[in-house]
């Protein structure tokens, strides 16, 4: 029997990074159901809406305000429609749902969450490499430059670069040459690999390698200034070394060496 979704409450739902098959399967049966869909236009791949039911009614946000998109979200509540609200990778992640999930308490309205597949998840996979090698790097920074949206003191790029550990960067490759400038600051070694990735995963996806000298140039000549996502660290680099887990050497609670 087909699970029926609450149509009392938004259906928030995590597009994935590009690919339309890397949407979760929750996700996706959610859009087979969804009657009103509201979606980030600007960023999403428009062929996930080829899941919705005939009839669905879609409403690109991108030229909404937020009170204009709870109304449509409340409206098609209150009709006793599936409303589903599809942004782009996870919402975890630069997802700003917490501003309209607390509009939507306000109005009584609850609301559901379903994770998606994050674009640094995709870039990795396109570029088949792991963020934690290791001896190399055991941690991952997730960050932004600021922008019109400030940045707390503690979490600067020079900061971060202290670490010297992986850094997937969001929303900063329009400012790439800053990006680079103050990593180098920070603490990374000028010849440190860097990888942009433009729209991960998406047919017309770009791959650019270099390092925090050369990066900059190569996004110029390449025409980039969005949807891409700056990779730093030495897990692009040459040095590997074999997990101890399948080391045949190696004892732990499931095999002896």
């Amino acid at each position: 029997m087909t699970e029926q979704f609450d149509t009392r409450k938004v259906w928030f739902v995590g597009a994935g990074p590009g690919d339309k098959e890397l949407i979760t399967l929750k996700g996706y049966r959610v859009l087979q159901q969804a009657e009103v869909v509201i979606y980030a236009g600007s960023l999403i791949n428009p062929e996930l809406l080829d899941y919705c039911p005939p009839g669905a009614q879609c409403h690109d946000s991108a030229a909404l305000n937020l009170e204009e998109i709870i109304e449509l979200m409340e409206n098609g509540v209150n009709a006793g429609k599936l409303v589903v609200r599809l942004q782009t990778g996870d919402l975890s992640l630069y997802g700003s749902i917490r501003e309209q999930g607390e509009m939507l308490t306000e109005r009584g309205i609850g609301y559901v969450s379903v994770p998606g597949v994050s674009a640094f998840l995709g870039a990795a996979a396109q570029l088949g490499v792991e963020y934690t090698v290791p001896e190399v790097s055991q941690s991952l920074i997730i960050t932004r430059i600021e922008g019109r949206t400030p940045m707390p003191a503690l979490e600067q790029l020079e900061a971060f670069a202290q670490h010297q550990t992986s850094m997937a960067i969001f929303l900063s490759v329009q400012r790439i040459n800053r990006v680079a400038e103050r990593l180098i600051e920070g603490g990374y070694p000028a010849d440190t690999p860097v990888a942009v990735v433009y729209k991960a995963t998406w047919p017309d996806c770009q791959v650019l390698r270099g390092t925090l000298t050369t990066i900059t140039e190569q996004v110029r000549e390449a025409g980039i200034r969005k949807t891409a996502l700056i990779m730093v660290g030495a897990f692009l680099g040459e040095e590997y070394h074999y997990s101890k887990l399948y080391d045949a050497g190696f004892s732990h609670e499931y095999r002896k060496a």
